[in-house]
């Protein structure tokens, strides 16, 4: 291979770290950290006196929705904090979800699936030592800040392997998504146009992420802009036909990750967790 595209690969591979019966009644089982959960596969999920409309299974496809929705609400317990397990879970959608765009952005999704790897690592570690006896360390996400600050794990100033740092790296990756989707689930502008998913994604890049990256991965991020598909494709992910049926399933969403995002932010803030190196 050339210097010129064994560079533009290191640059490709660099830009990874961003992102990090249908009526039925459905049964999940987590882990130890997860009790087994009930839910529905076309369930409603949004704030009260809002639109309630049906997330539907898609056929035929990994991303699914409903089982995103299903985590993201498992994951808000009920003393502020963020269930750990189900927060890992609806990553693994959001995985499915990013694959489905393509080649290009499938092989990005490679450094999240890391992420969410490290943080169950650090876990099973960390739970499994004999001097923890209250339970698992990483059950939430501010038990797991607590842990970590107690044991020295976390680092102000360099680079570490913490799960503090890998959750930012993963909660900012979080705001770039939501941001996308508030785009995708809008209305035309004064001309009848819409933004385009890849323009979508750039603004949000930009407010996300971009702040945290060097020029050339920010540099990089345009290729990936550039390969995303037509917003009917994105539709169709959800299951729906049309910008109509669209957005009020997007609101869903985008809310449940509001208030995952809102509560992890919280947390983060409290423990100036959220410029780790």
């Amino acid at each position: 291979k050339s210097s010129v595209s064994v560079t533009h690969c290191k640059v490709v591979t660099g830009f990874v770290f961003l992102f990090s019966s249908a009526q039925g009644g459905v049964r999940d089982c987590g882990t130890v950290w997860q009790p087994c959960l009930s839910f529905y596969r076309q369930t409603a999920w949004l704030d009260p006196g809002g639109p309630q409309p049906l997330i539907k299974e898609c056929p035929g496809q990994s991303f699914q929705a409903w089982r995103l929705m299903l985590y993201l609400k498992s994951s808000l317990s009920d003393d502020d904090d963020i269930l750990m397990e189900p927060y890992l879970q609806s990553w693994d959608q959001l995985l499915n979800f990013m694959e489905a765009l393509g080649t290009m952005v499938g092989f990005f999704s490679q450094k999240v699936k890391e992420k969410v790897v490290l943080i169950r690592e650090l876990s099973l570690k960390h739970s499994a030592e004999a001097h923890w006896k209250r339970g698992p360390v990483y059950r939430s996400v501010r038990s797991m800040v607590e842990a970590e600050l107690k044991m020295g794990l976390v680092n102000f100033s360099r680079h570490t392997d913490s799960g503090c740092r890998t959750l930012l790296r993963l909660h900012r990756s979080l705001l770039w998504l939501k941001l996308m989707l508030e785009g995708l689930a809008e209305g035309p502008d004064a001309d009848g146009q819409y933004k385009t998913p890849g323009e979508l994604s750039r603004d949000a890049y930009k407010v996300a992420l971009a702040p945290h990256h060097p020029w050339v991965l920010r540099q990089a991020a345009e290729l990936v802009f550039l390969a995303l598909p037509e917003r009917q494709y994105f539709l169709q992910l959800v299951c729906v036909q049309n910008q109509q049926e669209a957005t009020p399933v997007l609101r869903v969403i985008i809310h449940a990750l509001m208030l995952v995002h809102t509560r992890t932010q919280r947390i983060l803030a409290e423990h100036g967790m959220l410029e780790l190196p």
